[in-house]
């Protein structure tokens, strides 16, 4: 009615309009508004779309839907535009896991998938994307395109799609191009279905293994960790903007102190110092978004000082913004903003934590708008300022543009199966299951083994059936067990018997709120059947370690993933000593999330791999390094306690601890850089290009590495380095530069780096990066306690 007036009202003014402009009329109203047009700069189409938006269509841009899709779909899952546009007639500014089925089923948890109800697979979520950017670009006042962001720690998680190592194991490959290889493959399957944001890597250093979520990371040291961060950002993003049409952008997290928390509970209060977060936090989280475009960071949950970061604007303002020139968009945690209220107790309304949260520096809510709803009568009551809002969303913008959504807003939705888990994809699964595996011990040469010499063969274990994958993880097309891989191996050669042997948990289910052990009668059962298969086999390979109940997110009281014991859980130890007694050849394999106090093993266990969880191609990758097609070459990316009350036990501790205990060790288990290989490697001194060199200047070093074994393998040189003395003091050693090398038997290489005075740095009384004169104890080896060491000297 509104639009007949308006054209009536135009019509009977005509004879008033000069004939000139009567002509020129259509021409301006047929011109298409500077932001949609893909010719001009980025900078100009935001701005000009900037000042066309109401308060109410800013806002909407950031916020975001998740826990309520039923309010922008049907019951069955469709998205709706009629609902859309009555839920959100400004707009919205992003989706959250397009790929999963909320609103159509009871949600199961703030991070867990839908209970109940499989989620969308590749062509489904294409549709479901296609048809919520349709009503975005056709349907709201703007046209303005959502982002549709996604969980993608380890391999995009959705049904179907590939499932690579878990993060922890991917870092203990030190193989940065393999992990780009990785994410770059997920990037392809994400876009392909039509997501755009990806919410990972995780570059938090762990350094508490209570911590549940510490198969996440990428392990215990700042520089690994840095490494393998900017290999997924690569792999994920490009190195350039806009985004090509594989890639997606990345979102950093989580910022910061995440990974050290009070009583290692998850969210935990990090009680840090500032050169703390400077030496060992900020370094992943810096050299990201100074060496590469990142398109977002997400704020973490906990405090530091007590400012939670998602109210702390030292943190994210003036480290993140100003002092690193971060210009990306800072993203909220999923229910951040209303934990200030519920958990951390700063304040009793959400919207006066959503007026902290916006002064901090927070451009987007998520999972969904709870309190940034209120942020137009916020702006209206002067507690926010309409410059943050502009700020805020002139950054959303930006990402959007970046992405190409206003000009490519769609997906081939038929195409989506077929670029999902391709064979190139499942390779890749394969290698790096194998590249990631761990030797820690192999008494007499019992790997690999030679099938030729083998009749019978047993696998033990719950999990050598049933594979854990980890955390964040949908289901893949296929997960070969270990089991499948042995018998895989053994088709025409060898006999394969299963047997159980301990069963963990109830269930292994990561979205579960309870954990429940298995009755003791049920495993003195299965321990009974597996002594009877072991006894009959030549040859035994036993599968143990945790699950994904054992080790996860606890997102929730009751919802809980941290342990205050890391040894193995149920009668593991029990069941290994039963069959070591058989005397025969036992190959034990660990599948965990987090590092395992496995002193019963180290000691007994005639070999020993560490295989954290190894994807999809679990049971390929295992047969893959147990026969011996492939050497093993991973290594530790964390310190492995003997128990909990050597705690903290990471490798770069200050010079003042680990003084000793009464009755015990502050040695490790095994120390950070370790793994064994089927052959023997010599790893030299460093050598200087100059041995004295200035402040300023950058050094080259060398370190030859030989293969001094009969088969050919790869072995990692980690270069370390020691300030002897400082005004400040310094870690023993901290991990500088490595390299994964593959030697032939005999083989010898010399691998060069290059410190650069970055890696010679410190962080002075005053707070400031310098280098100070000195000497530098500069160390190479296979692992960080078996080094040679030679002295450079800095003028």
């Amino acid at each position: 009615m509104r639009g007949a007036l308006l054209a009536a009202a135009l019509l009977g003014s005509v004879a008033l309009v000069p004939a000139v402009l009567q002509a020129e009329q259509p021409r301006a109203q047929a011109s298409a508004p500077l932001y949609k047009d893909a010719s001009k700069p980025i900078p100009a189409r935001v701005e000009d779309l900037l000042k066309r938006m109401t308060l109410e269509e800013k806002v909407a841009q950031m916020v975001t839907i998740w826990e309520h899709k039923d309010r922008i779909q049907t019951p069955t899952g469709d998205f709706s535009p009629e609902k859309a546009s009555a839920a959100f007639p400004h707009g919205l500014g992003q989706i959250a896991r397009p790929y999963d089925r909320r609103g159509v089923t009871v949600s199961a948890g703030a991070a867990g998938a839908t209970a109940g109800v499989a989620n969308r697979g590749a062509e489904e979520t294409a549709r479901y994307i296609n048809a919520a950017q349709r009503w975005a670009v056709e349907e709201t006042r703007l046209g303005i395109p959502m982002i549709m962001h996604e969980e993608a720690l380890h391999g995009y998680v959705a049904p179907g799609a590939t499932s690579f190592p878990q993060s922890i194991a991917l870092a203990s490959t030190f193989d940065p191009a393999l992990v780009e290889r990785i994410f770059s493959v997920a990037a392809r399957e994400m876009r392909a279905r039509g997501a755009n944001l990806a919410l990972a890597p995780v570059v938090d250093v762990a350094r508490d293994p209570r911590w549940g979520r510490i198969e996440e990371t990428y392990g215990e040291d700042p520089h690994l960790v840095s490494e393998m961060g900017l290999a997924a950002i690569r792999g994920f993003q490009g190195t350039t903007l806009p985004l090509k049409p594989d890639k997606v952008f990345v979102t950093l997290k989580h910022m910061t102190g995440h990974g050290q928390p009070e009583n290692g509970t998850n969210i935990g209060p990090a009680n840090i110092s500032e050169r703390t977060l400077r030496e060992n936090f900020f370094p992943p989280f810096e050299r990201a978004v100074t060496e590469l475009p990142v398109g977002a960071v997400m704020a973490s949950y906990n405090e530091i000082d007590g400012i939670p970061s998602h109210a702390n604007s030292w943190l994210l303002g003036d480290v993140l913004r100003k002092e690193w020139g971060f210009d990306g968009v800072i993203v909220s945690d999923y229910f951040a903003i209303r934990e200030m209220v519920t958990r951390h107790k700063m304040f009793t309304d959400i919207k006066d934590s959503a007026v902290r949260a916006m002064a901090a520096g927070v451009d987007i809510e998520t999972p969904d708008g709870e309190g940034y709803v209120h942020l137009p009568e916020l702006v209206k009551a002067g507690k926010v300022g309409m410059g943050q809002i502009d700020d805020a969303v002139r950054r959303i913008l930006t990402m959007k543009f970046q992405a190409g959504l206003f000009e490519n807003p769609y997906v081939d939705a038929g195409a989506a199966e077929a670029r999902t888990n391709t064979p190139d994809a499942i390779a890749l699964a394969r290698e790096a299951a194998a590249r990631a595996m761990v030797l820690l011990k192999n008494d007499k040469g019992v790997l690999p083994l030679d099938a030729a010499k083998i009749d019978r063969l047993a696998v033990i274990g719950t999990h050598a059936r049933d594979t854990p994958i980890g955390g964040y993880s949908d289901v893949p097309r296929h997960v070969v067990s270990v089991l499948e891989g042995m018998q895989t191996e053994g088709k025409g050669k060898f006999d394969v018997d299963y047997a159980e042997g301990v069963r963990l948990t109830k269930s292994r289910s990561w979205s579960a709120d309870p954990v429940e052990l298995v009755e003791p009668e049920v495993n003195a059962r299965l321990a009974d059947e597996a002594v009877a298969t072991a006894r009959k086999a030549d040859v035994i390979v036993m599968v143990l370690g945790g699950n994904e109940q054992l080790s996860r997110e606890a997102w929730a009281d009751n919802h809980l993933g941290d342990r205050s014991s890391l040894d193995l859980v149920g009668p593991q130890n029990e069941l290994a000593k039963r069959i070591f007694a058989l005397g025969k050849p036992v190959v034990v394999i660990l599948l965990n999330g987090r590092p395992l106090s496995v002193n019963y093993l180290a000691e007994n266990a005639p070999a020993l791999v560490e295989g954290w969880y190894l994807g999809e191609q679990t049971g390929h990758g295992v047969a893959d390094v147990v026969f011996g097609r492939v050497n093993p070459g991973g290594k530790l990316p964390v310190s492995i306690a003997r128990h909990v009350g050597q705690l903290p036990i990471f490798y770069n501790y200050k010079p003042s601890a680990r003084r000793g205990y009464l009755f015990d060790t502050t040695k490790p288990l095994y120390p950070f850089g370790y793994g064994l290989s089927y052959t023997s490697f010599d790893v030299s001194a460093p050598r200087f290009a100059k041995p004295v060199i200035g402040v300023k200047e950058s050094v080259e070093v060398s370190v030859d590495v030989t293969n001094t074994g009969a088969r050919a393998g790869d072995e990692v040189v980690q270069l370390y380095v020691r300030d002897d003395a400082a005004s400040v003091t310094r870690p023993v050693i901290e991990l500088k530069k490595f390299e994964r090398v593959t030697l032939q038997p005999g083989e010898k290489r010399t691998v060069n780096f290059t410190l650069a005075p970055r890696d010679l740095s410190l962080w002075n009384v005053q707070m400031k990066r310098v280098v100070e004169p000195g000497t530098f104890t500069i160390s190479a080896g296979p692992d960080s306690a078996t080094l040679k060491s030679a002295t450079l000297t800095v003028k």
